[in-house]
């Protein structure tokens, strides 16, 4: 395959409250997005990356289901479950955010905001080529981060995953420096995560396939 390169950075720094300040919902529906990132009722996020909830009770009970847009423009939901006066985030990326759904009546306050985790877009590898996979990751600044891989394919025709359910697990792990790395083998995805990050600062990840002979 051709070399493909994703990044991940600059993130703004994060915040509780910038998806939706404060509120109680006393029923069912969708929470208020009014938090500073907030356009015409969508929340307009600087870079895809993952949503914080904050509770201020126990909500272990009750459900949230995050609708919006990820990279390239693609609706992407999730439904995340409550927490007891903690705080809990999305497994997905977000640019935009467009809805979010309470199950039920809220016991206590609760805020949407950002935290400073971050994915970047997911590559995908060549079945047919040789499997062995060259990776460079470039760091600008101060940020640690972490390579994942997959083997769950949500356009599988046979045993589809859904994005949000979709299991990660560590390929390179997690680094503050550049590095290179190989494996022997081939993952149906890998992606880049960022777990934390001093902005501005970037992650820059080159995947490549040593070999595009068919098998």
């Amino acid at each position: 395959m051709r070399p493909i390169t994703v990044s991940v950075g600059p993130l703004a720094a994060a915040s509780a409250n910038n998806i939706a300040l404060s509120q109680t919902p006393g029923a069912a529906g969708n929470l208020t997005l009014n938090g500073s990132t907030v356009v015409g009722g969508v929340a307009i996020l600087d870079t895809p990356r993952r949503v914080l909830f904050t509770t201020t009770a126990d909500e272990t009970a009750k459900t949230f289901v995050v609708t919006g847009t990820t990279f390239g423009g693609q609706t992407v939901s999730e439904t995340v479950k409550g927490v007891n006066n903690s705080t809990v985030a999305t497994v997905l990326d977000y640019a935009t955010i467009t809805s979010i759904a309470v199950s039920a009546a809220l016991a206590g306050a609760i805020t949407v905001g950002t935290n400073g985790v971050a994915g970047s877009p997911w590559v995908r590898l060549d079945d047919w080529a040789l499997p062995n996979l060259n990776i460079q990751a470039i760091v600008v600044g101060t940020i640690n981060y972490t390579i994942q891989q997959t083997y769950d394919d949500p356009n599988s025709p046979t045993n589809p995953v859904s994005p949000a359910n979709v299991t990660w697990s560590q390929l390179v792990a997690a680094a503050s420096a550049s590095a290179i790395a190989n494996v022997a083998y081939q993952p149906v995805f890998v992606r880049v995560l960022v777990n934390s990050n001093t902005n501005p600062a970037t992650v820059t990840a080159t995947f490549l396939q040593t070999g595009v002979t068919p098998k």
